[in-house]
């Protein structure tokens, strides 16, 4: 009801566990923490905080406008509801190395499982558009030591992502990442390939566990579990694909109301208040108090 039932540590050793057996974490991105939620209920093995869903929220591109705190905070009511270990989007590090190791303590009091740093400068932009710039490799080394080493719980997974391959190359790429890894990186985020050999080409050559973007209208193709699994990665990562559902929905809806003068329509299309109130787990609350639920919902509802 009002929280986990699975301490930080807890999910930290699980996700650890998870990436250890080789098998595929299948990772939808969250919009908020009901959505949090759903993602559990669903089946799904992890949960995501994408920077671009956090700062679309705040109607904000995603170009680092965002705080540490703010998406500390987020995160903190996020894995309040799961169970599931999620890993969040920490950007840049928010700033100079110092900044960088501040960010992995909040995360760790965030109760998050990991979060993962990129090799942008400090004005990022998604990394499936052109125009990046990157730091220098030693500079985001720098800001991998900076993050392992302020880290105090080691099952905390730090990710290093790599946005190389659209500016640099995919040899570059894979050097960056080789480099980011004997830094204290867990793990490798290449991002933007352009194709299946790429992945392929990526996973041969970088020997931790290894995640797959698979964002919609980006560089790269839309591979299935089934082919990232064949080739070797660990995590498929839908990281706006929620989002993106739930505002085209939100469109059709205010659409369809200035139209019609009525929302009638779109009933069909709704989440009930009956299924509404089941996520909620509103029926639980009597046990704290009888007078939560001492009603009956009306038919159809």
């Amino acid at each position: 009801m009002l929280h986990t039932n699975t301490t930080p540590a807890e999910r930290r050793r699980t996700f650890r566990e998870q990436l250890a057996t080789g098998r595929l974490l299948r990772m939808p991105g969250a919009v908020n923490p009901y959505s949090a939620k759903l993602i559990q209920e669903h089946g799904f093995e992890s949960v995501y905080l994408s920077g671009a869903v956090l700062a679309a929220e705040l109607c904000l591109p995603d170009i680092g406008l965002t705080s540490s705190t703010e998406i500390a905070a987020r995160a903190q009511q996020v894995t309040r509801v799961t169970d599931l270990p999620v890993l969040v989007d920490a950007d840049t590090g928010f700033g100079a190395p110092v900044n960088a190791a501040r960010t992995t303590q909040l995360f760790e009091d965030a109760g998050l499982a990991g979060m993962h740093l990129e090799d942008q400068t400090g004005v990022k932009r998604c990394g499936h558009l052109d125009g990046k710039t990157l730091v220098t490799r030693d500079d985001m080394v720098q800001r991998i030591r900076a993050a392992a080493g302020a880290r105090r719980d080691d099952d905390f997974l730090l990710m290093a992502r790599t946005d190389a391959r659209g500016v640099e190359g995919l040899a570059a790429a894979i050097e960056r990442a080789k480099a980011y890894v004997d830094a204290g990186a867990d793990a490798v985020f290449p991002e933007a390939l352009a194709d299946e050999a790429e992945f392929e080409a990526f996973r041969k050559a970088v020997d931790v566990p290894l995640l797959a973007n698979m964002t919609e209208f980006g560089k790269g193709p839309l591979l299935t579990v089934r082919a990232l699994e064949n080739l070797g990665y660990n995590i498929a990562l839908y990281p706006v694909t929620f989002f993106r559902l739930a505002m085209g929905a939100v469109e059709d809806g205010l659409r369809t109301l200035a139209a019609e003068g009525t929302q009638e329509s779109l009933l069909p299309r709704m989440q009930t208040r009956s299924r509404l109130y089941e996520v909620l787990g509103y029926e639980d609350y009597t046990a704290f108090d009888s007078a939560v639920f001492d009603f009956t919902l009306p038919p159809g509802t």
